[in-house]
């Protein structure tokens, strides 16, 4: 009986430590950069909407090196791509029926 009850106990450590639900509720980016990346640089960006899981929204650069910087949401240049990723998804998923979520949007530059 002492080896089931370990075993479940085990178990249970085993899923909830696998469990994506609580490193989702909080905010991805603790420090962000305002500092301009050059887009030739760029190979992935993400734009996270504010929501229960952070109160502002993130943008989410991976350069082609696979480092990943966290842009200020309110620098000039992050807001002119974040506006072009809204503009060039968005009015396209008003017309279908299947609408995709407007809280993660990826862009892959390619160049």
């Amino acid at each position: 009986m002492n080896t089931r009850l370990c075993l479940v106990l085990l178990l249970a450590t085993a899923l909830c430590r696998g469990s994506p639900l609580a490193g989702e509720l909080r905010c991805r980016c603790v420090r962000t950069v305002s500092e301009v990346i050059p887009p030739r640089r760029l190979a992935r960006v993400e734009f996270v909407a504010e929501g229960p899981h952070c109160a502002v929204p993130e943008v989410i650069a991976t350069t082609k090196h696979g480092q990943t910087v966290c842009l200020s949401p309110f620098a000039p240049w992050v807001k002119l791509i974040v506006t072009r990723i809204l503009n060039r998804y968005l009015p396209r998923a008003e017309g279908s029926a299947s609408r995709p979520s407007c809280s993660t949007l990826i862009e892959t530059l390619t160049g």
